[in-house]
């Protein structure tokens, strides 16, 4: 079994579709660990606040097998892929991390770049699994936290979504 990070957002009927999107994850995977949700503003437009969180589970699936998994799921809840990187969603779950894999390929990057660049993939990830050594940044969650700048001032945390 492969330990995963998965970052899941929303900003369209945000609530349900987090919801259903963890549901979906439960019934996929046998141990499913979530971190606190929060929210925050939508970066790179204007556009409603998302909701973010972190999502630790087991799988067997290769990394290719997850990520076709994921991307039918988010198409199943109407995600859209012909708008702008930087969008609304319905459901965006993104792998993170893959056991300590470093991956680059034209269709999956691992570790995720966005883990090192905003606050609301980076904080969920800290307060589920703080220790969790970056493997290329060869830092703890916690200390790249410290380190990084970033602010969490615009995270808002959410109580429990389960």
């Amino acid at each position: 079994m492969n330990t995963v990070w998965l970052g899941l957002g929303s900003n369209v009927n945000a609530n349900n579709h987090i919801r259903s999107g963890i549901a979906e994850l439960r019934k996929q995977f046998q141990t499913v660990q979530l971190s606190p949700a929060y929210t925050s503003t939508a970066v790179g437009f204007e556009g409603d606040d998302f909701i973010n969180l972190v999502a630790r589970v087991d799988t067997d699936l290769t990394p290719l097998e997850l990520r076709t998994f994921l991307r039918n799921l988010e198409d199943r809840y109407g995600r859209q892929r012909d708008v702008p990187k930087f969008s609304d969603r319905t459901l965006d779950i993104d792998i993170l991390l893959y056991d300590d894999l470093v991956l680059l390929s034209p269709l999956l990057q691992i570790p995720r770049a966005e883990i090192l660049k905003f606050a609301h993939v980076l904080k969920p990830l800290v307060d589920l699994e703080p220790d969790l050594v970056h493997p290329t940044e060869r830092k703890s969650m916690s200390d790249i936290w410290t380190s990084s700048g970033l602010n969490d001032e615009t995270l808002k945390l959410l109580p429990s979504l389960e």
